[in-house]
């Protein structure tokens, strides 16, 4: 059966992002002998240089909520015009309320629902695709997207194959009606179970309660197997593309912008190569901000317009790839 095309679209009708203002070199990462590390190797290896780290009084809720505001101050909509709040985040400020409902707080939008999403670095593309159909639907006007996330909370600064990946930020994006052919031009996801134990948090939730041993053994903390990750993202990310990029009804040759999850950037540079994206098509931010887990993409997003390579009508691929094994792909007309 095919379904009907909507009579409205889901359309971007502006973007914030929060950085906190702590940055974490690795210079300083070096110089910490149990780590056993360099700038060299690290910037080798992931191309990171430094990343962002959130103060001791600041939570993913106020992260989310920092972002927000400039969202909203970037299209002059009222916070009591927002029906809905979704927040991407594997770090929520406690298993329960949801970070979303803090923020609704923070932010007096009185009349939004919330909830969370919980699917770490594809989060954020998720997140659209699910903001999108309350807007096609008809259901609601203006849904807030947000995609936050403050890992160093759940880093093991011991173990340096994860500490030297991870950084805080927060981005987000109001989402309204628009007419057909604007805004969200498709959307693709896919989970592989299989492999969801290669990147995860054992701890903190009903399979293991996190005790004194617990903590002290890390469980509470990223545990990662890099280079299988590495493999699954290098296969998997090319399919997801193209399959969002058939879906819109366009070829590589028609989009004019990549943003990738902001993760390693040799997965970067392979996806690009495979797709013949030229350096100034394709979004990097890694290098300053580290795996910001959700956020990145909505922070790659905002740095593009900032530095004037964001225009409106482009055509933007967006790729998320990460824990679960998950894989998220859309395009966006800008």
């Amino acid at each position: 059966m095919k379904l009907s095309t909507p009579s409205i679209s889901a359309k971007v009708l502006g973007l914030g992002t929060y950085l906190p203002e702590r940055v974490l070199t690795n210079a300083e990462l070096q110089a910490r002998p149990e780590l056993d590390t360099s700038d060299e190797w690290i910037v080798r290896r992931t191309g990171i240089r430094e990343r962002r780290l959130a103060a001791d009084d600041q939570a993913t809720s106020d992260l989310s909520t920092l972002a927000a505001e400039a969202c909203l101050a970037d299209t002059g909509v009222s916070p009591d015009a927002i029906d809905l709040i979704i927040v991407a985040t594997v770090t929520p400020d406690m298993l329960f309320p949801a970070t979303a409902c803090l923020v609704q707080r923070n932010l007096a939008a009185r009349r939004a629902a919330g909830y969370d999403l919980l699917l770490g670095c594809t989060g954020f593309v998720s997140a659209l695709a699910t903001a999108a159909q309350f807007i096609t639907s008809g259901s609601f006007e203006h849904v807030l997207v947000i995609g936050a996330d403050t890992l160093s909370r759940i880093t093991d600064w011991t173990d340096r194959s994860t500490c030297v990946l991870f950084g805080d930020g927060a981005g987000a994006v109001l989402l309204g009606p628009g007419e057909p052919g604007e805004g969200l031009l498709s959307f693709v996801m896919s989970n592989n179970g299989e492999a969801s134990g290669l990147l995860s948090m054992p701890a903190g939730g009903s399979r293991l309660r996190i005790t004194p041993e617990v903590a002290a053994a890390h469980l509470d903390c990223i545990r990662m197997e890099g280079k299988e990750l590495f493999r699954l993202a290098v296969e998997g990310i090319p399919t997801a593309a193209e399959d969002a990029m058939r879906a819109a009804g366009l070829g590589p040759d028609d989009i004019d912008m990549m943003i990738m999850h902001q993760a390693n950037i040799r997965i970067i540079e392979a996806a690009a190569e495979r797709f013949g994206f030229p350096p100034e098509k394709v979004a990097v931010t890694i290098d300053r901000h580290g795996n910001t887990s959700a956020a990145s993409m909505p922070l790659a997003l905002d740095e593009l317009r900032a530095q004037g390579r964001l225009s409106a009508g482009d055509r933007v691929l967006l790729v998320g790839f990460g824990a679960g094994f998950a894989l998220a792909a859309a395009v966006v007309r800008w």
